[in-house]
């Protein structure tokens, strides 16, 4: 993998600001109305499609009221419109003996209300991209990451905005940067990044912007909105909502669609394919399809589109694993998913956090610093083929392959689900593959997973839960021990990494005591409770065995096991 950050440190890529009229997103903002009506008009005919009788129509808007209004009535949210009780009732009202009336009566009705309901779908979900909080946004988040990342350390009370890193030297882009801003060039780029923390996609959108390259669309959680200031910034950086509470089939196609269409509109855009937060700690292995199905069809519509002899634009979709010494969620992250995974045998602690620990986490937060990397893959067309600087698809063999065949079908192009799905699949398989391969191994997680491992195996007789629960005097571990434990998986990540299955940073190499210090200062930096860290005597201990499991997770699928 190229590194790019660590020979270019002192290069920058700046986007041209007087170009954002020209950028793809800035387009779908001037032309919202219009756009919101297409999306509209396509996801109504796509539901037609799928309920293509009245009675199934029917149905369709019965069960999209019902739902509607029990997510009313058990999940509220402030964020949401105020107009939407009389909105469904009004809905319901109308649909009250419609199915009694003849087909060719109803029949008009029901698509009426139908287009009702998509078209305000489509006028939550759409963003509204402006320029001007663009730039405003850019600074903040600048400062924003200098004090996560501590890059003004507070000596005295005046040096608290006076900086002593620049956050190029507390973030590290590493991987294919250059690649992706050719293909960006080139065509459209759908980002997939690990889904770790809320502060991703802040993070994404500083890397994107330290490239050089235009601003993506990317799709909230409409939770978030719940936060004016948020609300705010999103809304104008051209963040679509996304709300998870709404399960029914017109909201899903009109989310489908709006992101389908945008793409084929040529807004780079970035997906978080694992759907929320990772809540075991664990680097994604079932990806949400929904979304990422939309740019296979969204290049095959391209495909259908663009008049003979034009050149047809392409989407390239680039794995990005983000990687972090800490996440500041961890603690609940792991607890919700303990929780499920355990329910009656996982005993959550109470009382976690009280005034004396929240003065000790501000004091952290202000005067201890930590780094974020960002390693980018290499880009992979619709179905998973690599592809080089100019954006041609290659096949296992590095021949050049068109990926218009994919979509043929006697001689011309064909709407095929079936085939669409599988090419989705491979999609997904391929992005799980190149988020191990692309991860970027830190001291912290070396450390984290070779004491939860060793403590596994010295109370092996004991699951998950027990191991959890264990007694304070047996959460020991002599430090030689340890330190051999962390020679021997350290050596397997060197030889994966010659067998390009992962990487590692640079800080792995070296004297091992030195790793092992730099792995105990940073894992879980900002944590109330330290995961890990030395008692008096120099042992291993934790103060938060939860939290270790989370972070000892991040190395779970590469079997690191068998070396501990």
């Amino acid at each position: 993998m190229e590194v790019v950050e660590k020979k270019n440190k002192n290069k920058k890529y700046k986007p041209i600001l007087e170009d954002i009229p020209d950028w793809p997103v800035y387009q779908l903002s001037k032309n919202r109305k219009e756009f919101i009506e297409s999306v509209a008009q396509k996801s109504l005919a796509q539901i037609k499609e799928l309920r293509p009788t009245t009675k199934q129509l029917l149905d369709e808007l019965q069960t999209t009221v019902y739902r509607e209004q029990q997510r009313m009535k058990r999940n509220r949210w402030r964020v949401d419109p105020v107009d939407e009780p009389a909105f469904w009732a009004a809905i319901k009202d109308e649909l009250v003996g419609l199915d009694a009336k003849p087909s060719e009566e109803a029949q008009p009705k029901a698509e009426e209300l139908m287009r009702r309901i998509v078209m305000r779908y489509a006028n939550e979900i759409a963003g509204n991209f402006k320029a001007s909080s663009y730039k405003v946004t850019r600074e903040i988040v600048k400062f924003w990451f200098a004090r996560l990342l501590n890059g003004a350390r507070v000596k005295k009370f005046g040096a608290f905005f006076r900086n002593r890193y620049t956050l190029r030297d507390k973030i590290h882009i590493v991987g294919k940067a250059k690649h992706l801003r050719n293909l960006a060039s080139k065509g459209t780029v759908i980002m997939v990044p690990t889904h770790f923390s809320n502060l991703d996609s802040i993070l994404i959108g500083w890397v994107i912007h330290s490239l050089g390259l235009p601003a993506f669309i990317y799709g909230a959680g409409l939770n978030l909105f719940n936060i004016k200031i948020f609300a705010y910034f999103m809304n104008s950086l051209g963040a679509y909502k996304v709300d998870r509470r709404k399960k029914n089939l017109p909201y899903l196609e009109t989310l489908k669609l709006y992101s389908t269409l945008a793409i084929q509109k040529g807004a780079h855009s970035i997906f978080f394919p694992g759907g929320t937060r990772s809540r075991s700690g664990m680097i994604e292995k079932q990806l949400k399809l929904g979304l990422l199905s939309s740019t296979i069809e969204a290049q095959r519509m391209l495909y259908m589109d663009t008049p003979p002899g034009e050149e047809v634009r392409k989407i390239f979709i680039v794995p990005v694993t983000l990687n972090y010494h800490f996440v500041l969620e961890a603690p609940d992250l792991v607890d919700d998913y303990l929780s499920v995974k355990g329910q009656e045998r996982y005993l959550p602690e109470q009382d976690k956090y009280g005034s004396w620990q929240l003065l000790q986490f501000l004091f952290k937060f202000f005067t201890k610093g930590s780094n974020i990397s960002v390693s980018i893959g290499r880009g992979v067309d619709i179905i998973g083929n690599y592809v080089d600087d100019n954006g041609n698809s290659l096949d296992a063999q590095g021949r050049i392959i068109d990926t218009r065949d994919y979509f043929v079908s006697d001689n011309q192009i064909t709407i095929d689900k079936q085939r669409e799905d599988e090419y989705t699949r491979m999609l997904s398989q391929k992005i799980v593959s190149e988020y191990h391969r692309i991860n970027r191994v830190f001291a912290s997680h070396l450390v984290a997973f070779v004491a939860f491992e060793m403590w596994q195996k010295m109370h092996a007789k004991l699951d998950l839960f027990g191991l959890l629960r264990l007694p304070e005097e047996d959460q020991v571990i002599p430090y030689e021990e340890f330190r051999e434990a962390c020679k021997r998986v350290r050596k397997q990540i060197y030889t994966l990494k010659e067998e390009g299955k992962v990487y590692h940073a640079t800080h792995l190499k070296g004297d091992i005591d030195l790793v092992i210090r730099h792995g105990l200062d940073n894992v879980g930096i900002f944590h109330l409770k330290r995961p890990l860290l030395l008692n008096k005597e120099g042992n291993v201990i934790t103060k938060d065995f939860n939290t270790l499991y989370y972070y000892h997770n991040r190395l779970v699928g590469y079997d690191l096991e068998k070396f501990i």
